[in-house]
């Protein structure tokens, strides 16, 4: 299952990591609309990170080597998730920080996304 989960997050990460550095704006514009929504919009984020989070956690539980990053990664999702439910305020500075004019920032998790899937695509390779 550790397997699958590591080809599932490699196809996440290269996706959203190129589309992070092609289309920043949009993703600005995103961010700028949850923004909008207030607290709803800040629980909407938190459903996105939760989803992919517990997935890596539920099916990824690997201590041990170079797979360990992806097991933290999806640690880091659901300390986001809570973060959004149970803290929803300290989501809200952070999504306020999101503007037009910051919009290529967004290029600089794009290119960490494509370097896990990197990552995840040589675990892979190696077997």
């Amino acid at each position: 299952m550790a397997r699958a989960v590591e080809i599932l997050a490699a196809v996440h990460f290269f996706i959203i990591g190129f589309s992070h550095v092609v289309h920043s704006r949009t993703w600005a514009a995103f961010f700028i609309w949850l923004r909008e929504r207030g607290r709803v919009g800040v629980f909407v984020h938190g459903f996105i990170s939760l989803g992919f989070g517990s997935v890596i956690v539920a099916f990824h539980n690997v201590w041990s080597g170079l797979p360990v990053v992806l097991t933290l990664v999806g640690w880091a999702y659901i300390v986001k998730a809570a973060l959004c439910f149970l803290a929803p305020e300290t989501q809200m500075r952070s999504l306020g920080r999101v503007s037009d004019e910051r919009a290529w920032e967004f290029a600089i998790p794009g290119a960490l996304f494509i370097a896990l899937g990197v990552l995840l695509l040589y675990i892979l390779w190696r077997g």
